[in-house]
């Protein structure tokens, strides 16, 4: 930092209860020196200073500006969607004085196109104004719209280093995993989607919403009507902040809802996580350090937990226990490890075994527990919420291999991401949400251009 080095890290380094003008002057607030403050400066030096936050707000703004971010800076911090903490995070060090060299760790897997889109934009003018960027991805489509030179590593070794012109998409993609990976186009995989079981047009609804209210901040729903097919891998899409986090984090309980969610015929208490899963849904969250794993447990004992509770697995004795009573169980280590080590295995988690805290893994690996973990209470439909963000490109294509498995396998699957090919690569139905509503419901294989319009509050 003292060498004018900063860092937005993948994972938010943010204060919750903070505003976000204090976030973004955290540990360099400007003080004022009242008259007191001056006439004893000698004896008790700058203890009587007060914040300064006239300056830190117009500081702020100025920042926000230049990342092209219109947010108050008196706005807390806790509850704003993660796109829009994000771009605090490239605020805060944009705002540091001195700035010779940023780097940037997975800036934009939390955002949605359009913001990614931006990001970018300021990147390119950060670097034009004569600011180093280092730029950490697995997007390759923005390694190419903005790199000048390109490094790779596989397994923690230099693969390859060059200038982005003498470097193609398919070259370092290949690189990147060692081994030739398969273009897949939107009609392929629409047409591979198409052939899940129970993904038919004609199938019967296993979730019905009517009206959904989400008071989830920076991503509230106000009144979504959405029926998911059973059988169907259905894709929720949309912009930043437009709602679609809201639906499944609403549904499970995460956040204060309102409105009709029948589930399997039978109408779905709101406001009850535990209800949820015990009826058979699952859930995935977009925000996994937060709501999805126990950072200080081991990987094994975090796949395990949601089981024991919802399912009684992994207890002794091995009958199954009423809910009330499983706290008096004990924990079946032997076969917690073993089926943790199946888990690794099966979604190829990077890790040193079964025991260590999930808090060591990187993000991508720890998404990947995220996904064991809800796989294991064996559910009848699963929400997963940007299932692959932070993962590099044959990691992101195994986790969606893997869905589309278990969906033949009769797993219904509602799929919210901010990638709409990631969406159009797996999906039966894709709906778009525009303003906490249900803007359109298109195929996978549609034109652009109609996925654009329901984006942007068009019709398709």
């Amino acid at each position: 930092m003292a060498l004018g080095i900063g860092m937005v890290h993948q994972e938010f380094m943010l204060i919750p209860g903070f505003t976000v003008a204090e976030n973004v002057k955290l540990n360099r607030e400007p003080l004022r020196r009242g008259i007191a403050g001056r006439a004893l400066a000698g004896l008790v030096g700058d203890s009587l200073d007060t914040l300064d936050r006239a300056r830190m707000r117009s500081d702020t703004a100025a920042a926000l500006a230049r990342i092209e971010l219109p947010l108050d800076p008196d706005t807390p911090v806790a509850g704003l969607p993660v796109g829009h903490l994000q771009f605090i995070e490239i605020a805060r060090e944009v705002d540091k004085s001195g700035m010779r060299a940023i780097v940037f760790d997975e800036p934009t897997a939390v955002l949605a196109e359009s913001e990614a889109e931006r990001l970018l934009r300021v990147m390119r003018s950060l670097a034009d104004s004569g600011l180093a960027i280092l730029f950490i991805t697995h997007r390759l489509d923005e390694v190419m719209a903005v790199a000048d030179r390109v490094t790779i590593l596989r397994d923690g070794a230099l693969a390859l280093s060059a200038p982005r012109a003498e470097l193609t998409i398919e070259r370092i993609a290949e690189t990147m995993v060692g081994r030739k990976v398969a273009e897949r186009t939107a009609a392929s995989t629409a047409r591979e989607g198409a052939l899940a079981p129970g993904a038919r047009a004609d199938a019967a609804p296993i979730l019905e919403i009517r009206d959904l209210r989400v008071e989830m901040p920076g991503e509230r729903v106000h009144g979504v009507s959405l029926e998911v097919l059973r059988g169907e891998i259905l894709g929720i899409g949309g912009l930043a902040g437009q709602g679609k986090i809201g639906i499944a984090n609403g549904v499970m309980g995460l956040f204060p809802a309102a409105g009709s969610v029948v589930f399997e015929g039978r109408e779905l208490p709101l406001g009850d996580p535990r209800g949820a899963r015990a009826a058979g849904l699952a859930f995935v969250s977009e925000d996994r350090r937060g709501t999805g794993l126990l950072l200080d447990e081991p990987l094994a004992m975090n796949i395990a937990i949601p089981a024991m509770e919802v399912r009684g697995r992994f207890l002794r004795p091995r009958r199954p226990l009423p809910r009330g009573l499983r706290s008096l169980a004990l924990v079946d280590r032997a076969a917690v490890r073993e089926h943790a080590m199946g888990a690794i295995a099966e979604l190829d988690i990077r890790t040193t075994g079964p025991d260590q805290p999930v808090r060591r893994l990187s993000g991508g690996n720890q998404q990947k527990v995220c996904l064991a973990a809800a796989l294991g209470t064996d559910p009848e439909l699963l929400f997963v919420s940007e299932p692959t963000r932070g993962i590099d490109i044959g990691a992101k294509q195994l986790v969606l291999d893997r869905l589309v498995r278990l969906n033949r396998a009769g797993l219904t699957v509602v799929m919210t991401s901010s990638e709409l090919a990631e969406l159009r690569s797996v999906c039966t139905r894709i709906a778009i949400v525009f303003e906490g509503r249900v803007a359109g419901i298109l195929p996978p294989d549609a034109p652009d251009v109609k996925f654009g319009l329901l984006m942007s509050g068009g019709r398709a």
